[in-house]
């Protein structure tokens, strides 16, 4: 009985080293690639382009003197009528209109009760929205021809022609692969002057896409810009 209890107490004696280590060897691994993992360099990738706009909106803004209310009316309407007249004149008849209700002052009641020239001024916004960019700018070019046929034009800040690009998301995966390409190039040169090589990706963020005018001149062009920051493993 006493040698078998002393069998049994030396078999759990191996077992038990076996398995301290098989623990440790498993620990070892486990903080060598702890190790490896905390070895890595983060980089940011950038991708730029410039696209032509897809979309116009151009809002023209006219106003119209009068005595009456439905006076004032009348004159928006006419004005509005020679407004249509040009734009179909210039290509544009099938492109989509919106109009914004006019807002209308008393000229009176600002002047204190006194006798202005006309009692009524009213200002209105006709907004084209198109595609055909080109057609746009060259109808913008020679607004000015509207003064002749009577529509009172008014320079209004609140509302200005603009360009639009919805393309974006076709051009999106190209763009985050030239990015992360960006990135990768610039991780290898780093490996290489620290004597690494670059391993697998530890953690990637694509960034935002920003757009932008190209300059304050030329609307209808667009930058678009994209930057991507990734962490790369450094390997021996």
């Amino acid at each position: 009985m006493e040698q078998k209890n002393c069998m049994q107490g030396a078999l759990s004696g191996i077992i038990l080293a076996i398995g301290i280590i098989g623990g440790c060897w498993i620990l070892g691994n486990a903080l060598v690639d702890f190790k490896a993992m905390d070895r890595y360099v983060t980089v940011k990738g950038l991708a730029e382009r410039e696209v032509p706009a897809d979309l116009a909106m151009w809002p023209i803004s006219y106003s119209a003197d009068a005595d009456t209310l439905p006076a004032v009316d009348a004159a928006l309407k006419k004005s509005r009528a020679q407004i249509m007249s040009f734009l179909n004149e210039q290509g544009l008849a099938n492109a989509e209109m919106m109009d914004n209700t006019p807002r209308i002052q008393d000229n009176q009641a600002m002047m204190n009760n006194q006798n202005p020239p006309q009692r009524y001024t009213a200002s209105a916004v006709l907004t084209i929205r198109s595609k055909d960019i080109t057609t746009v700018k060259k109808a913008m070019s020679v607004a000015g021809n509207l003064v002749s046929r009577g529509v009172m034009l008014v320079q209004n800040y609140e509302f200005r022609p603009t360009f639009a690009f919805t393309g974006l998301n076709e051009i999106k995966p190209d763009m985050i692969a030239q990015a992360t390409q960006n990135a990768r190039n610039a991780a290898k040169q780093f490996a290489k002057d620290s004597g690494s090589r670059v391993g697998t990706i530890r953690r990637a963020t694509q960034g935002y896409f920003s757009l932008q005018d190209r300059d304050q001149y030329t609307p209808e062009i667009k930058r678009v810009r994209v930057v991507t920051t990734v962490d790369y493993i450094l390997e021996d």
